[in-house]
């Protein structure tokens, strides 16, 4: 239950003033939620910078350019003629040096007769312009008289906007929305309030919002900076809850006596490499011990990570217990399928897919199949944690790409059987600071090499005005029986973004190729993606133009060339991920980075380290320092993965602080109990992490 005295936080923007369907609508899309945000969203929506009005010159002295309050007297008004809309309507001031025009498009005209009568004095804030030798502001941003600037701080924050939602607006409803902020209990330790110099949350909140100075919203200031650790400890608390149930006693383990996973290994068309025999193993032992297994498996691209969770799965199943793998893509569950069925039937497992796509008859017969235990190893997407998908005994949940779900999709998986353990794979090597943060203490296991017959990678960087001459070099390899993969980052033809899209490039290519080029991309039916990559890996046809679809999970041993368009828009991690779909053969390959001119300095570093290496590792540690956390887990923020307020690159500090804090309160209080107890519970809540909460009772 959530406490409360949170309620007002959890009340939604339309029951502020002014806020109508209309705002809802723009208020959904600018904070990122598919229902009508709280009130509790709105105060974490955080300034970008700050307006500072306090400069008060004559009008003589005012500097053009910049953001100016002025005291005038309003002298007069020349509204638009009437048959010309489009005229603005003008408002004659002055002051005791000179005169200054205040300009308005569209504007309604006793509104600003009401707002600016002759006459009267008001205080007029904007950004002054000369225009023709005068004076003048558009759209002044405050117009008040004597009473209303008394109350102004003389400081306005300006917030990141979406289109048709004006600053006025936004200011006005998390004004309002502050005037509701109940008084919250503390839940930081006195010791690490004392010594962070933490504010109480209201304070915070009240000086990032309506800052008294320049610095109040700076995100290294100490007002940010309290809300920043609010939410880290939040995460960390709620991870130290979720490893608390994981970690518990375990009945019945999970791993036999071997004779499946070697059957496997024999069946194997390579040797395992060092590192993924020791995964293995650790995975085993881990499978043996009386508490749950919570194991991070990272490795590069093609590194073999889908042969070591069937390995782990072939453990579970030598005890007749079932595993699942939930994948986030359903490309990437049908590619593991395939991974998985050649090795496995050899060796008598019984695997099945379950995606969106399985219907009717036949996912009843998965379903039914699953309930009376003739599936051993069940591989699918979010499809896996229906309700009506009942495993005879599930022991083993491995979860890829654990950072594209969030912890209820987990728990709702390994809900799905008792004491089941966890697996956690990741294609995008993580360094070593975000595994602590995102992965909380997980044992972890990396593989660091290559199969055996790998081949190097020929990385270039090539400017777009020589296009014509890739095309040619595309054109012979393609006469020479080779296959290409063709990359551009957009669907469909935008007019924000000077972009190449699939849907143009692929017309282009078609031209010059004809029935050897295809197209897929994300907006396109599974079945009909699903047969353009069939004919791609049978050489049916030779060019794949295609979007980032293609970053995980598709094996193609016999391309040898790709072709990333606008190269420079892409991160370090993206990048390498995609180039990792060729060198999958024994062949040699080539990947070329198309770029448009000029590069600025952080596209040109990272080209420069995509050309350098091809270590997924090394590659992970350039982009955490180019580019911050977000981007390195595969999530399009600047800022820590699933974190609001949080940023890497000035709250680093915090997170080991957080975490100390989170592994004190389970040691001291792991129930929650008392009024300190209380405190974190409604912080739990207030960061959307409430859903760990249930654990404490949980068997």
């Amino acid at each position: 239950m959530r406490p409360a005295v949170l309620n007002p936080l959890f009340a939604s923007v339309t029951s502020l003033p002014g806020v109508g369907p209309k705002q809802d609508k723009l208020f959904r899309y600018l904070l990122g939620r598919d229902e009508t945000p709280r009130l509790l969203d709105l105060l974490l929506h955080l300034p970008s910078s700050v307006i500072d009005r306090r400069a008060r010159p004559k009008i003589r002295d005012a500097v053009p350019g910049t953001v100016v309050t002025l005291e005038v007297t309003i002298d007069g008004h020349r509204p638009s003629p009437p048959r010309n809309a489009r005229a603005p309507y003008l408002v004659y001031a002055s002051d005791d040096t000179g005169d200054v025009i205040l300009t308005y498009f569209r504007a309604k005209a006793d509104y600003i007769q009401k707002l600016l009568p002759i006459g009267a004095k008001r205080y007029v804030s904007g950004t002054l312009q000369m225009f023709d030798g005068v004076p003048q502001i558009v759209h002044p941003d405050r117009v008040v008289d004597e009473a209303g600037f008394a109350k102004l701080s003389g400081i306005d924050p300006v917030y990141p906007l979406t289109e048709g939602l004006a600053l006025g607006s936004l200011r006005r409803a998390i004004g309002h929305a502050l005037q509701k902020l109940p008084d919250l209990p503390e839940w930081i330790s006195p010791e690490v309030i004392r010594r962070c110099g933490f504010p109480s949350i209201k304070e915070a909140l009240n000086r990032v919002h309506i800052p008294i100075e320049l610095t109040d919203i700076l995100p290294d200031g100490p007002f940010w900076s309290r809300l920043a650790f609010d939410e880290l400890l939040a995460g960390q608390l709620a991870l130290a809850l979720v490893r608390a149930q994981l970690r518990r006693p375990a009945g019945n383990r999970h791993a036999g006596d071997g004779h499946l996973r070697r059957k496997i290994i024999d069946a194997l068309p390579y040797a395992l490499t060092s590192s993924q025999r020791e995964a293995a193993a650790a995975i085993a032992d881990d499978l043996r011990q009386p508490v749950r297994m919570l194991r991070l498996l990272q490795g590069d691209v093609g590194s073999g990570k889908t042969a070591v969770a069937l390995l782990a799965a072939a453990a579970a199943a030598e005890v007749g217990k079932q595993a699942a793998l939930m994948a986030p893509t359903e490309i990437l569950a049908r590619q593991h399928i395939k991974t998985i069925t050649s090795l496995a039937e050899p060796a008598g497992l019984r695997v099945a897919i379950l995606t969106g796509r399985e219907k009717g008859k036949e996912r009843r017969d998965i379903l039914r199949r699953l309930e009376a235990g003739e599936i051993d190893f069940l591989v699918g997407t979010h499809a896996l944690i229906q309700d009506d998908v009942t495993f005879k005994s599930l022991a083993l949940a491995v979860v890829d790409e654990q950072h594209r779900f969030g912890v209820r999709e987990r728990l709702a998986l390994t809900a799905k059987g008792e004491a089941v353990d966890v697996l956690v794979l990741s294609a995008t090597p993580i360094p070593r600071t975000l595994v602590l943060t995102y992965f909380g203490d997980m044992d972890v296991s990396e593989l660091r090499e290559k199969p055996a017959g790998r081949q190097p990678i020929d990385t270039r960087a090539v400017p777009m005005s020589r296009l014509a001459e890739v095309i040619d070099a595309v054109g012979r390899a393609v006469d020479r029986g080779k296959r290409v993969y063709w990359i551009v980052p957009l669907v469909e033809e935008s007019e924000s973004v000077a972009l190449t899209d699939a849907d143009g490039r692929f017309a282009s290519l078609r031209e010059r190729f004809g029935e050897k080029a295809g197209l897929v991309h994300g907006k396109m039916r599974g079945t009909d993606k699903d047969h353009t990559m069939a004919q791609f890996a049978a050489g049916e046809i030779s060019l794949l133009v295609a979007t980032t679809v293609v970053e995980v999970g598709v094996d193609v041993p016999e391309a040898t060339i790709m072709v990333i368009e606008n190269a420079e828009r892409f991160g370090l991690a993206q990048l390498h991920q995609l180039r990792g779909r060729i060198g999958r053969g024994s062949e040699a390959s080539t990947c070329l980075l198309l770029y448009r001119e000029p590069l600025s300095e952080m596209s040109k570093a990272r080209l420069t380290v995509i050309r350098e290496t091809t270590d997924g590792f090394r590659i992970a540690e350039e982009d955490l320092r180019l580019r911050g956390e977000g981007d390195v887990l595969g999530i399009r923020q600047s800022g820590l993965p699933g974190y609001r307020i949080a940023r890497s690159d000035v709250h680093g500090q915090l997170i080991a602080q957080a975490r100390d804090e989170a592994l004190r309160i389970m040691k001291e209080n792991p129930k929650l109990t008392g009024s300190r107890g209380e405190a974190l519970r409604c912080l739990l809540y207030l960061f959307e992490r409430g859903e760990a909460l249930p654990l404490m009772g949980a068997g």
